[in-house]
């Protein structure tokens, strides 16, 4: 695959199965420079297996992905990634400071010490993210919404060109979920690409540039505007689409 200008991520026929379960089926896409994407689809449709394939985390039974022009270990240090709340372990004994400066370790050699310029980008994250106050504070001893912001601000500590938000705004209210997306909305505006799992529906218009929706297979992707459509949503989700319309998240 040889890379196009602005395109920061090339999937190709990509398949993963979990055991003889088949996960995803042959997805392909190109994903652009200067984007916030909001991968959407029901439980069950693949999005963070599209994410963990994607960032090398777990192995695919078939296709190529090029991220950057290059293999993911080639790049790492260039693409960032807030977790879902349930796969960080929240007991480790560590201060909101210490997640944060995670993000400057892969610019430093082995034994090589935070400097004082590492802590004024985490300081400067925390700030933009509003918890610069919580830095000494122990991550288990925060509300959810208090943590989901730590691992975002690690994220921009590390000042990655990609983004990966695998839903991000869990526990987060809606105050802090619109600063969230107006910073993520900046970092594209500065070229960054920026690929955020969501479920809330009724916000997917005014929160993303483009969409890719997903159901084990790639139903549609491109501008939010003419991709999220009650027919390919329909596509998507199939049967679960009355409860989203009864429960108000479209």
């Amino acid at each position: 695959m040889s890379p196009t200008p602005n395109t920061h991520i090339k999937v190709r026929g990509l398949s993963v199965n979990y055991g003889t379960k088949r996960v995803l089926t042959n997805i392909h896409l190109d994903i652009r420079a200067g984007n916030v994407y909001g991968v959407i689809g029901p439980n069950g449709a693949g999005k963070s297996t599209l994410f963990k394939s994607i960032l090398g985390l777990i192995d695919y039974n078939a296709g190529d992905i090029e991220v950057l022009g290059d293999e993911i270990d080639d790049v790492r240090k260039q693409i960032a990634y807030v977790p879902q709340k349930d796969e960080v372990d929240w007991q480790f004994p560590a201060t909101v400071r210490d997640i944060v400066l995670m993000g400057r370790y892969p610019y430093k050699k082995l034994l090589q010490r935070i400097s004082k310029e590492d802590n004024a980008i985490a300081d400067d994250a925390m700030n933009k993210i509003g918890i610069l106050d919580l830095a000494n504070r122990q991550i288990g001893k925060l509300s959810g919404g208090q943590q989901q912001r730590v691992f975002i601000a690690r994220a921009l500590c590390q000042q990655a060109d990609i983004f990966f938000l695998d839903e991000p705004f869990v526990g987060v209210d809606i105050t802090t979920e619109e600063k969230i997306i107006s910073i993520l909305k900046e970092l594209a505006k500065a070229g960054k690409t920026i690929l955020v799992v969501h479920h809330d529906l009724s916000t997917v218009e005014s929160y993303f540039d483009k969409v890719i929706l997903l159901n084990q297979r790639l139903i549609v992707y491109g501008d939010t505007e003419t991709t999220f459509t009650q027919a390919n949503i329909a596509k998507a989700y199939g049967p679960q689409l009355t409860i989203l319309h009864k429960t108000g998240l479209i």
